[in-house]
């Protein structure tokens, strides 16, 4: 009788769970086909998902090629491969992905047949990222086997209200004399390096990655030759910076797409660990090879280009992704950020450059001409500005900082005449302070790659030098 009334149980529970399947609504999913392949886009007719929406294509005899749409024209999708198009035939199958993350089992809370309209990204993320290094994808491209401790989540995140960030109000030790004295970083504060090729940015994020008093180092190699990523990680990063370090590479050969999307992840991982409360350091290079991989989507989607080549969308996705970083909600951890500007032709009014100085918190500027003196790092002090540096640094470093760009900058007003031989002591207080100091300054202001200069040390310092702020 039992065993009666348990089978009865069993089959009401299945009867209901089939009335509550049928009442649901259950969309087709739609399927599309390849029409068009132009340069770099990907033309499909039938497919209707949103934008940013990722596909499979697939041609008979070939492997699957990633895609994501990136627009669309009335019936027809536009999307931008991941991968090589190399095969694709007309009529290709063009199939949405599904959402992932589907729950395992019928009847629990959310049934298989809902899919979730977030059919975007979703990448690893975790305490497993550390010490590897990844593609734009999540894949690792270090030998180091496959990631454990890491969960697929979504790469686009709500940004977070102006309102409930914390302010920059604690200074960041970077570990670089010449930032710590002269142009002092808040933790969770935004800032662009401005180089040319060949100036030493890439050591000098190499030194703030071993150096940087931070909980988390991310590295954005975006668009970089392929030789420079693995330089990067053992002669520059190193095992001390690798070890607390997670390295995204979509080197330059990689489609626009992947370098964009290399650009995307490593902001969202940043942002999963200052949502655990650490403090991040983001280093991305480049910026500018990021507007570039957006330049050139957006030139084969149709969209007219604007100044010089750039079209608008590249100006509404640079603020979009810098404003990502800084500080998370009180309490929280935060992101600063440094992120490379290549000044193209060492033009500083290179439209990204341009643009970058007005949505960054400061910019730090490297010159070729200290650099062809044997000056490293090159850091240009009279043109390099934190604008944070009042709010995290007391009076009395601020006005030694002051006093030393002035000094800095008469004796570079005056270096012709003092290299004629036309300076004459004793007609100019504050030249001949400037000529007095100047050796002094300069020597502080280099430093070698493996040597570490703490917040206080490099503080004590200034003050030795520049005693009657």
């Amino acid at each position: 009788m039992t065993s009666v009334v348990e089978r009865r149980s069993r089959w009401q529970r299945y009867l209901a769970d089939l009335q509550t399947f049928a009442a649901l609504p259950q969309p087709l999913e739609t399927e599309g086909s390849l029409v068009r392949v132009t340069g770099l886009v990907l033309e499909a007719a039938g497919v209707r998902v949103p934008v940013g929406s990722v596909c499979e294509v697939f041609s008979e005899g070939q492997p699957p090629v990633l895609a994501e749409v990136v627009g669309f024209n009335g019936d027809r999708a536009f999307l931008m491969p991941t991968g090589e198009v190399h095969g694709l035939a007309s009529g290709a199958r063009v199939v949405p992905r599904p959402a992932p993350n589907l729950p395992p089992r019928f009847g629990q809370e959310n049934h298989p047949w809902r899919r979730s309209e977030d059919r975007g990204l979703h990448l690893p993320m975790g305490v497993g990222l550390l010490g590897r290094v990844v593609d734009a994808h999540g894949v690792p491209m270090d030998r180091g086997g496959p990631l454990a401790g890491t969960a697929e989540l979504p790469m686009v995140r709500r940004p977070i209200n102006a309102m409930d960030r914390d302010p920059v109000r604690q200074p960041l030790d970077t570990g670089v004399r010449a930032i710590n004295a002269l142009l002092t970083v808040g933790r969770g504060q935004r800032l662009g390096l401005f180089a040319g090729t060949g100036v030493g940015k890439s050591v000098l994020l190499g030194m703030m990655a071993r150096y940087t008093a931070a909980d988390v180092i991310v590295v954005g190699l975006i668009g970089e030759r392929g030789r420079e990523v693995k330089e990067f990680i053992e002669d520059i990063l190193g095992d001390e910076g690798r070890a607390r370090s997670v390295v995204v590479a979509a080197p330059a050969d990689a489609p626009p797409l992947v370098r964009l999307q290399g650009a995307t992840y490593a902001t969202a991982i940043a942002e999963h660990f200052r949502d655990q409360g650490r403090h991040v350091l983001l280093l991305m290079d480049s910026l500018t090879r990021y507007a570039m991989a957006q330049r050139e989507i957006a030139l084969a989607i149709g969209e007219p280009p604007a100044t010089k080549g750039y079209p608008p969308s590249v100006f509404a996705k640079l603020p979009a992704l810098v404003e990502r970083s800084g500080n998370g909600l009180q309490g929280n951890g935060s992101i600063t950020a440094f992120y490379t500007v290549l000044t193209e032709g060492d033009d500083p009014q290179d439209p990204i450059a341009d643009a970058a100085r007005g949505i960054l918190d400061g910019h730090i500027v490297l010159s070729r001409e200290l650099a062809e003196a044997g000056h490293f790092p090159a850091i240009d002090v009279e043109k390099s500005i934190s604008r944070v540096m009042g709010s995290v640094a007391d009076r009395g470093h601020v006005a030694a900082a002051r006093r030393a760009r002035q000094m800095l900058a008469r004796y570079n007003k005056a270096r012709d005449l003092i290299q004629l031989g036309a300076y004459t002591p004793g007609h100019d207080a504050e030249l001949d302070l400037a000529v007095k100091l100047h050796p002094p300054l300069t020597a502080m202001l280099q430093q070698d790659m493996h040597d570490r200069a703490t917040l206080p040390a490099s503080l004590k310092q200034l003050a030795t030098l520049v005693p009657n702020a």
